[in-house]
């Protein structure tokens, strides 16, 4: 039996525009209605009819029905401001509606105030493009947490600052669809910029509020640990999407192209906690007929082909390193996201959705017992959602989703995690059956 810190947080994450469906006044609905955007031609539409159906009460239900005590989720900009200046008020009541609907069943509600879309009138006007945004966030961030702050304590600023500026600027398959490497450091430094003044705002409103960003760490490893020029492509990789914004929030200096050496004091010492997203581990290779992706020849991991293209290698020791490595921060650790997709059975081969869930939490675990203050445990997500650019193909629900019905069936992970949230504790034969 592997034990847990009382009071840990075990929970599962959705985001708005990913369950809430309808939601048509923001840059992902726009960028939705191009044809080839997504994958197989799919819209969120619908998505899990949390928003007309209001069906988050019975998602909540179930997962209180799995021992869960916490639920990440976030509040859509673009819903509470859909013109410049103008708050909607049934919106904000929805969000109340939503956090009152967690603290009645005894859940704590962490709240990301972005994950990866704007409002429609901030991205005609370049969205994170300009310094111009800094100010907009600062007063949507002020208005939510005045507006819902008695129901929340902690907030997550920005979902995966790098993922959103790498897939919108660098690799376009976000929008703006830009491929632009400088446009994409000027955007990472204004999200620090927001950040910071989204930090400061949320103290001024609610000054015992825990405030931080979740935090895409993703592993590198180098396809050749004797080659040289591998492990040097690896230290890159790893400096430009784990380190630099990071760093820009411990000490407030920004290292990327342009700026390298400009101080923004008020971004320094800004996280309360430090929340990661951990997923895989990419294999590189130096390729020198590749500059357009950093020289970069990415080692595939052993999936079928109908798996997703972010797939990697599942090595969960690389998060037991990322929680080992941050605990040098002195600050609170919550995993605001992990989980693997359903490939159409579960356990799938070697790398099932119950066989990552165990083999991870083993990691943090093992982190926890080295000193590591983790604290919880998100897992994505509760019932499959639309993920993005890959639509309705990805799905990492503890709950399968059927679309057209809404019918959400439990996988095998929904027992899993539920036994070990009921025990805070990982059962010695869910180990002996998972965990090798």
């Amino acid at each position: 039996m592997m034990r847990f810190p009382d009071g840990f947080l075990w929970g599962s994450a959705t985001a708005a525009h990913q369950v809430e469906g309808d939601n048509r006044t923001n840059d992902w609905w726009d960028w939705e209605q191009t044809p080839g955007h997504i994958k197989n031609g799919d819209r969120s539409t619908l998505a899990c009819d949390w928003w007309h159906g209001e069906r988050y009460r019975a998602d909540f239900d179930l997962a209180k029905s799995l021992n869960q005590n916490a639920h990440r989720l976030s509040v859509e900009w673009s819903r509470i401001e859909p013109r410049e200046g103008e708050w909607n008020q049934d919106a904000l009541a929805y969000y109340r509606r939503v956090l009152t609907a967690l603290r009645d069943r005894g859940m704590t509600p962490l709240v990301t105030l972005h994950h990866f879309s704007n409002p429609r009138w901030l991205a005609q006007k370049g969205a994170w493009e300009t310094q111009t945004v800094v100010p907009f966030f600062e007063r949507y961030a002020t208005q939510v947490v005045q507006e819902l702050g008695d129901l929340c304590k902690f907030w997550v600023t920005i979902n995966e600052p790098f993922v959103y500026t790498f897939f919108g600027y660098n690799d376009g398959t976000f929008p703006p669809g830009q491929k632009n490497v400088l446009l994409a450091f000027r955007v990472l430094g204004n999200l620090v910029r927001g950040h910071a003044a989204a930090y400061h705002a949320i103290h001024r409103v609610q000054p015992d509020a825990q405030v931080g960003v979740a935090h895409h760490f993703r592993a590198f490893a180098p396809a050749n640990p004797r080659s040289a020029l591998d492990r040097c492509l690896v230290g890159l990789r790893d400096r430009l999407a784990n380190r630099l914004f990071f760093l820009a929030l411990v000490d407030g200096k920004l290292r990327f192209p342009l700026s390298v050496g400009e101080q923004l004091t008020a971004a320094a010492g800004t996280q309360d906690f430090i929340g990661i997203n951990y997923y895989f581990t990419e294999r590189a290779a130096f390729a020198l007929n590749r500059p357009g992706q950093l020289f970069t020849r990415e080692v595939k991991a052993d999936w079928p082909p109908d798996a997703p293209s972010f797939a990697a290698h599942v090595e969960p020791n690389s998060l037991y390193k990322h929680l080992c490595e941050q605990a040098r921060y002195g600050k609170p650790i919550y995993i605001t996201e992990n989980g693997l997709f359903d490939l159409g059975g579960d356990p799938w081969a070697r790398l099932g959705q119950a066989r990552y869930l165990l083999t991870h939490l083993m990691a943090v675990q093992r982190a926890i017992q080295a000193g590591v203050p983790v604290n919880g445990l998100f897992y994505w997500t509760l019932v499959d959602n639309f993920e993005w650019a890959h639509g309705y193909t990805a799905r990492f629900g503890l709950y399968r989703l059927d679309l057209a019905s809404q019918t959400r069936t439990p996988r095998v992970t929904a027992d899993v995690y539920a036994r070990i949230a009921r025990d805070n504790a990982i059962p010695d034969d869910l180990i002996e059956k998972y965990g090798h």
